[in-house]
């Protein structure tokens, strides 16, 4: 019973291993590494290292989780998935429009509840495995019902399966698609919470300008103080992260690069 998130453990910090690895050999877009956290949250010549010490430390701890019930793989997945939901609160307070990196570049939506709600049910699953008797190989070869309803949980938790869907439809990443009408984007922004908090700043509901980068549509409008208020709608998903950011109107007569403030 206590080992039956042990398979899940292994194989979530094995297909973490894989995916930072081939994001690291592949390269991705010109900047892609800078929206991925670990390394969004490092300069950028020590990007690509901190995603692969990330592995290295995945690979370590599922290594040791297969064939050993040593305390210090038990105990250090638990630290990595903790310290892994406060790199996520981290990412999404400072870098909103950065993904968790959790997968590699699968993982470059921004980091929502959701990501956040799998970090926190990783580390509990992780702590109830730490006092399981038997190696993981062994819980591996005996699964269990709980084993099924921890990976239908973490499926619900799991952003990515999305994106992977819509690479299969598609074939290439979101920054590379089309994106949805921008009639339908903008019906998006204003069913979200973070339109609603801020509509009655507006002069207009209606965006004097707008404009797609890489996988973000950006609206602009203006406030009561002539402010530019900028939102950005990611475009894939069923519920897309909508950041907003107000940009004063003094001294400039165009907008410079967008720097999201808010959730």
């Amino acid at each position: 019973m206590l080992g039956s998130q042990l398979p899940l453990l292994i194989v979530l910090l094995l297909a973490g291993t894989v995916a930072k690895v081939s994001t690291v050999r592949s390269g991705g877009e010109p900047g892609g590494l800078s929206r991925l956290g670990p390394a969004a949250l490092v300069p950028g010549r020590m990007q690509t290292l901190a995603l692969l010490i990330c592995a290295g430390g995945e690979v370590a701890l599922a290594a040791g989780l297969l064939v050993t019930t040593h305390p210090i793989f038990r105990w250090g997945t638990v630290a990595f998935f903790a310290l892994s939901t406060y790199v996520l609160l981290e990412l999404r307070r400072r870098r909103p429009d950065a993904g968790c990196g959790c997968f590699g570049e699968v993982s470059a939506a921004p980091v929502g509840l959701r990501s956040i709600g799998r970090t926190l049910v990783l580390t509990g699953m992780a702590g109830l495995s730490a006092w399981a008797p038997v190696p993981g190989w062994q819980a591996v070869t005996h699964p269990s019902w709980l084993t099924a309803a921890g990976v239908v949980v973490l499926a619900l938790l799991s952003p990515e399966i999305e994106e992977l869907i819509d690479r299969v439809r598609f074939r290439a990443p979101c920054e590379q698609r089309r994106g949805p009408a921008e009639s339908v984007t903008l019906a998006r922004l204003k069913s979200s919470g973070t339109w609603r908090a801020h509509e009655g700043e507006l002069t207009s509901a209606v965006p004097y300008d707008t404009w797609r980068e890489l996988c973000w549509r950006f609206f602009a409008f203006r406030n009561h103080a002539q402010d530019d208020v900028v939102f950005a709608v990611y475009l894939s998903g069923r519920r897309p992260a909508v950041r907003m950011a107000v940009v004063s109107g003094e001294g400039s007569g165009s907008l410079p690069e967008y720097t999201p403030i808010s959730a």
